[in-house]
């Protein structure tokens, strides 16, 4: 491995490390954030560009190093910002710092493991050059991988940058709304009593049927597709004999 790299590898492992050492993850959590939203809102009403902007690096680096948070974040954002800017922020944060973290994997890992794999990654590659660009919104669409995983299994591949970028940002648009939705509707609880609300009883729904609906979706994309590749006829001859 090139000095380079490996200089940037030391730099990403010490900051992964220090993250873990200061248990800087306990900030990312459901609790710290129940206590602290409140104090949070009211410095995103004073300084409403300032807390954007911290909130959106804070955002890139997170999903940028992989680092475990996101959904929190996330819904996060649902309850500070409310359901528009919310989903403009982590809309945006989430697919640059996916794209952050694709690009590191490319520079870091890619010429390795593409040389040493190279029979077994062909046919993948290959199939990622055909139809790269559904194969992605198929993995960003139905959240059955995490996607720091995706981020990372397609840097080694041959899709390109813009292509990766482009298709996660549309990809990730549909989880990122019921997310940021029920985000919206925790951040309204008073009390216990709230949760029994149709509001937040549909937004968790929505979390719990997003992946089915999405894979119907999918399915008929994929139907879609597979119509599309024959044309249709004019007309249709109708058997006389029966």
């Amino acid at each position: 491995m090139k000095t380079s790299k490996l200089i940037l590898l030391v730099i990403i492992a010490c900051l992964v490390v220090l993250f873990f050492y200061y248990d800087l993850q306990s900030y990312l959590s459901l609790d710290y954030f129940q206590a602290q939203r409140e104090v949070i809102v009211q410095f995103y009403e004073a300084h409403v560009w300032q807390t954007i902007a911290i909130y959106f690096a804070i955002y890139v680096l997170v999903t940028g190093l992989s680092l475990p948070g996101a959904t929190l974040l996330t819904l996060g954002a649902g309850a500070i910002f409310g359901l528009l800017v919310g989903i403009i922020i982590v809309s945006f944060a989430s697919t640059i710092g996916a794209t952050f973290a694709f690009l590191l994997a490319r520079y870091l890992f890619k010429e390795t493991v593409q040389n040493r794999f190279k029979q077994q990654l062909g046919p993948i590659n290959r199939g990622i050059e055909k139809e790269g660009a559904f194969y992605l919104f198929a993995l960003r669409l139905v959240p059955a991988f995490p996607f720091f995983a995706i981020n990372l299994a397609m840097a080694l591949t041959s899709i390109k940058t813009w292509e990766f970028y482009w298709v996660s940002q549309v990809g990730m648009l549909a989880g990122t709304l019921v997310y940021i939705n029920a985000g919206k509707e925790i951040g309204k609880l008073e009390s216990f009593s709230g949760i029994l609300s149709p509001t937040l009883l549909f937004s968790f729904a929505l979390l719990g049927l997003f992946p089915l609906i999405a894979k119907k979706m999918l399915d008929y994309a994929k139907a879609r597709k597979i119509r599309g590749r024959y044309p249709k006829p004019k007309r249709f001859d109708t058997n006389r004999h029966l």
